[in-house]
């Protein structure tokens, strides 16, 4: 085992040219952790923001973005148990994943599913996750009501498609090209509709009889008048996150519609209630062991080249996700 390892490394924080790739000494394995050569990192909206200083959760400078990964475990402390060399595993964790290797503690590491790719494990836990959060403990969406995915073909709204109608959801999704709305139809949506069509409001009140949406879910940030008008009475408007602005929404339109605005941070729930994490986790990962899930990986980046697969989120060019790609040291 060589005593380095590559990672790209922001010591400075702006947009993704800020990131060098540099030889990182490999430190000591404490007690109850694991090391895993990582094979890919997914790319996270997240990771972005957070090379900008832009995210909720600041890392001491310097940082590697990453916060899920996919490798073989290379080493394992003393005390850790029902992990095994060799292994393949899911890595979980606030940054650190855009490297050739990453040492965790033992519990931060998922068993591989078996017809899952690198690539594609690295890209499942984190936009699976917070839409499975959003969708299932946040909103108790139900079979028949009806769900509107805007953003719907990135890497959260295709998971919350998926996952929309694999609960029995009508799913209408929202996307900015016809390409990503048919990565949306290939994911199960009912409808697909244009993000910049000026009638957008209208048409999907039209395809719910005038009634509206039963839960909107937004990690962009749309409007919230558009927003409030294609809710149905006593519906749930999901707020994921804010690619696009940060909405202000007026009180009195919630009100009229007797909504629920409801805020999803899927990341800081698992750390305020981590059993009820478990048992998200457990029921995400047996959807995605019985073929119901199945991430969608558009593009791959190698290492050298992480800014890129940064720059290309920034661009709004993804659809689905997008991978970086390790090579051994």
């Amino acid at each position: 085992m060589t005593t380095t390892y590559r990672a790209a490394v922001c010591r400075e924080l702006g947009d993704p040219r800020v990131l060098r790739i540099e030889d990182i000494a490999r430190a000591p394995l404490p007690q109850g952790w694991v090391r895993v050569r990582l094979a890919a990192c997914g790319v996270n909206f997240p990771d972005l923001l957070m090379v900008a200083g832009r995210y909720q959760y600041k890392p001491d400078l310097p940082f590697s973005p990453g916060m899920e990964a996919a490798g073989e475990i290379i080493e394992i402390a003393g005390d850790v148990a029902g992990l095994a060399l060799g292994q393949s595993v899911i890595t979980r964790h606030r940054f650190g994943g855009f490297a050739q290797e990453i040492a965790l503690p033992a519990r931060d590491c998922l068993p591989m599913p078996q017809a899952f790719s690198f690539n594609e494990a690295a890209c499942f836990t984190a936009a699976h996750m917070t839409a499975f959060h959003a969708l299932t403990t946040r909103a108790a969406l139900q079979p028949g009501e009806t769900l509107l995915v805007f953003g719907a073909a990135g890497g959260v709204g295709l998971a919350a498609v998926e996952i929309g109608k694999h609960l029995g959801a009508r799913v209408i999704a929202v996307a900015s090209s016809e390409d990503k709305r048919e990565a949306a139809r290939q994911r199960g949506a009912d409808e697909t509709l244009a993000a910049d069509a000026p009638d957008l409001t209208a048409r999907i009140r039209a395809l719910t009889d005038g009634a509206g949406v039963h839960v909107i879910f937004d990690p962009v940030g749309w409007p919230p008048e558009e927003a409030t008008r294609m809710i149905a009475f006593g519906g749930r408007i999901l707020i994921v996150g804010f690619a696009a602005q940060i909405p202000i929404y007026p009180a009195n339109r919630v009100l009229l519609k007797g909504a629920s605005l409801v805020g999803v941070r899927a990341g800081e729930f698992g750390r305020a209630f981590p059993q009820a994490r478990k048992d998200e986790m457990k029921k995400l990962m047996a959807l995605a062991a019985s073929g119901a899930l199945h991430p969608f990986v558009s593009k791959t980046f190698p290492l050298e080249q992480a800014a890129d697969a940064l720059q290309w989120l920034a661009e709004r060019r993804a659809i689905g996700r997008v991978a970086i790609t390790m090579e051994p040291s």
